[in-house]
This record gives C-alpha cells, sequence and structure tokens, in this order.
C-alpha cells in the first residue's frame, strides 16, 4: 500500500478527500457531489489542524466509497491511502 502525508500548508483534508475520490473515481472534483453533502469540511479541517493534538480518525462514505482521514495524516479510500502528488 503506497502512502503519503498531508501538507497542511498547501492542502486541508476536506481538499485531500475531494481529490482523492476524484482520483478513484477518475472525476473532474467539480463533477463530485459536494463534500459538505456528506461531512461537515470546516469540522473535519479544524479536527485535522497541523497543531491539533489528538489521535483520532473520522471514516464515512462519499461517491459510494468508503472514506477514512486519520491524524496520522493519512486520507484512505477504500483501503487505499492517496498522496497529493
Amino acid at each position: 500500500m503506497s502512502g503519503t502525508t498531508l501538507d497542511y500548508h498547501r492542502d486541508s483534508p476536506s481538499l485531500r478527500v475531494v481529490d482523492a475520490i476524484a482520483t478513484t473515481t477518475d472525476t473532474d472534483p467539480l463533477e463530485l457531489e459536494p463534500l459538505y453533502n456528506v461531512v461537515d469540511p470546516e469540522a473535519l479541517d479544524r479536527l485535522f489542524r497541523a497543531d491539533a493534538d489528538v489521535t483520532a480518525s473520522v471514516r464515512f462514505e462519499y461517491d459510494g466509497h468508503t472514506v477514512e482521514v486519520r491524524s496520522d495524516d493519512t486520507v484512505v479510500v477504500d483501503g487505499v491511502v492517496h498522496d497529493g502528488a
């Protein structure tokens, strides 16, 4: 399984989720259902901000896929860790 860490100075966790789903489904991110219909993107970004001292993960369904955002800075879609490169 390949992996990467989130770059909090460049991308927010919510934007990384959208990018990972777009990559998984080979869909333009602008054509996806808005993330806010599934989870509160601002809450997701606050929970996993760089200075947060928390060990957590959030799992939810988005566009028919299981998404997990982890406090170890990873975004996982259907068990596959996605990088933002």
